[in-house]
């Protein structure tokens, strides 16, 4: 997710406060939160996949997935 567009969605829900948005502007809204929170979860993930556990023994258990 690139600066402009973080730019982009906080603009728009300033927009959205003061004078209201159009069809058009309240659809790129939805796509652009979409796209933002698909990165977030990405970058999360990612982090997430380089947790470990340090156990009593001194070894380390990576952080495995729910239901894996």
């Amino acid at each position: 997710m690139t600066q402009e567009r973080i730019h982009r969605i906080n603009e728009l829900a300033r927009k959205k406060k003061s004078v209201g948005l159009t069809p058009e502007e309240t659809a790129e809204q939805a796509v652009l939160r979409k796209e933002y929170l698909a990165a977030i979860r990405e970058s999360l993930e990612a982090q997430l996949d380089n947790v470990y556990f340090q156990e009593p023994d001194g070894s380390q258990t990576k952080l495995k997935k729910k239901g894996e």
